[in-house]
């Protein structure tokens, strides 16, 4: 039996079909997968707790996951794959979605007290999975019996305003969320549609004061990052991406590296994260920042595996 601590991440998968100087490539993808896959490459025990389709594209999904180590706990359903249709313009991508009816989207409260591991040190999701439906309010009240429970809840909203059908319903939940998770990440793009019209300090601290989380986490692209444990701010600048092909999945790599970081300090328990101090906060940011910009150099979601990670941050 592994020793490892047992994450688990639920949350759309999907085929992002991209288009980039007029070609088209097929690519797995989704914010939560992208975040078990960067998970399993990191040797995280991590379990995949969203539905997979059983149709031609959920058999590359799943193959996708298994190849790196992520065990399908959500099983596989006989609907639809949910699709992306990505534009990529100047390495910086643009969504429209297909969900309605598909398999991602077949999880209730039910089904998902079903699958969840008995031993799980880590519940993360986010994105497009608490947009909507009946989905959406089945990941927040699982999310927050986790949290009563004593289980470390991460949330990523991975805020996408072009696609939401009502953001002020979105934003309600995100902030009812934010005030029964542990570990928050944000990127600035997130933070500007959740408080629209706020600076960007006035913001950061408006989720500050909502949410519950003992370690929150602001990414900002070229710019860096800045975390807060307690009070402490711990800003950490962005290591250089020399060959950017463009940024898709980088926040889901960071997200990934952060929480595979936690698991190696032993800090997952949400007692012990508390207790982070500053060192170890930005050893976490540093560390997910360049797994990121590794991601960065590659063309669509491709995190690191850890020995890569590991010889980058030795050159480093």
């Amino acid at each position: 039996m592994s020793t490892r601590p047992v994450i688990g991440v639920g949350g759309e998968n999907l085929i992002d079909h991209v288009t980039r100087d007029g070609a088209v490539t097929a690519l797995p993808g989704g914010s939560p997968f992208n975040v078990a896959l960067a998970l399993g490459r990191q040797t995280a025990d991590v379990r995949y707790l969203t539905p997979i389709s059983t149709d031609r594209w959920g058999d590359l999904l799943a193959e996708t996951l298994e190849a790196s180590g992520v065990t399908l706990s959500g099983g596989r359903v006989a609907k639809p794959s949910t699709i992306a249709r990505v534009t990529v313009t100047n390495g910086i991508p643009t969504y429209d979605f297909e969900r309605d009816g598909t398999a991602e989207r077949a999880v209730t409260p039910q089904s998902l007290a079903a699958i969840m591991p008995d031993d799980i040190a880590a519940l993360h999701t986010g994105s497009l999975a608490l947009t909507e439906g009946l989905d959406g309010a089945a990941w927040e009240e699982t999310c927050k019996s986790a949290f009563e429970n004593g289980t470390l809840v991460s949330l990523d909203p991975n805020v996408r305003l072009s696609v939401l059908p009502d953001p002020d319903s979105f934003r309600d939940r995100i902030f009812r969320m934010m005030s029964a998770t542990g570990l928050l990440k944000l990127s600035d793009e997130d933070l500007e549609g959740l408080c629209p019209g706020q600076t960007q300090s006035a913001a950061i601290e408006s989720v500050r004061a909502k949410t519950s989380a003992a370690l929150v986490v602001l990414t900002r692209g070229p710019d860096g990052a800045s975390g807060w444990i307690g009070d402490t701010r711990i800003d950490v600048t962005a290591p250089p991406v020399p060959d950017l092909v463009d940024t898709v999945g980088a926040g889901d790599t960071f997200m990934a590296t952060l929480l595979a970081g936690l698991a190696r300090l032993d800090a997952l328990p949400p007692e012990r994260l508390r207790r982070l101090s500053r060192d170890e906060v930005e050893g976490l940011i540093r560390r997910a920042g360049l797994a990121a910009a590794i991601n960065c150099g590659r063309a669509g979601c491709n995190p690191p595996t850890l020995s890569e990670l590991e010889a980058a941050l030795s050159a480093s």
